[in-house]
């Protein structure tokens, strides 16, 4: 009998990316082996070796949204979690930067992975209210909150923990 190893520590960042209306920017994800699974995420993913984080950011909007920034902003959680995808156990710490930009839609993505485009159902722009009104699953979940802390001058200067 084999005992199940704990799955390796994923580091990422991803991005609270707000527009000139301060809608947030959000990707509709599945799990492709399970269709029903789906959630809202901010994009994001993981760190390449040698690689700074607020350069794994950047290029990771880049590559999920064409999207070029010039400026990161500053970390504002991190975000420990353990999930099921594609049938493997992946634990994650997904490092979260504020970013802003002036562009009003994501433009098309031309450096999706094969598993990126079989997972993704679509990107939108969400406003506060409407992302509170929200029913299907947000990663995080507090988002909304957070959200109307950051935009409201409530955030605390110091990154927060959040665990899943």
């Amino acid at each position: 009998m084999t005992v199940a190893s704990e799955p390796a520590l994923r580091v990422g960042a991803r991005v609270l990316l707000l527009n000139n209306a301060d809608e947030v920017l959000l990707i509709h994800a599945r799990d492709p082996d399970q269709p029903g699974h789906h959630w809202w995420e901010l994009p994001g993913g993981g760190q390449d070796p040698g690689e700074k984080l607020e350069d794994t950011a950047r290029r990771e909007i880049a590559e999920e949204t064409g999207l070029v920034l010039d400026e990161i902003g500053r970390k504002l959680w991190t975000r420990e979690s353990r999930f099921t995808y594609r049938g493997r156990e992946h634990h994650r710490l997904d490092h979260v930067y504020l970013a802003r930009t002036d562009q009003d839609a994501p433009q098309v993505a031309l450096r999706h992975t094969a598993n990126e485009r079989a997972g993704l159902i679509e990107r939108r722009w969400w406003p506060t209210a409407a992302l509170s009104q929200c029913t299907d699953k947000l990663l995080p979940a507090e988002l909304p909150d957070l959200l109307q802390a950051l935009l409201d001058n409530r955030f605390p200067l110091a990154p927060l923990a959040l665990t899943a």
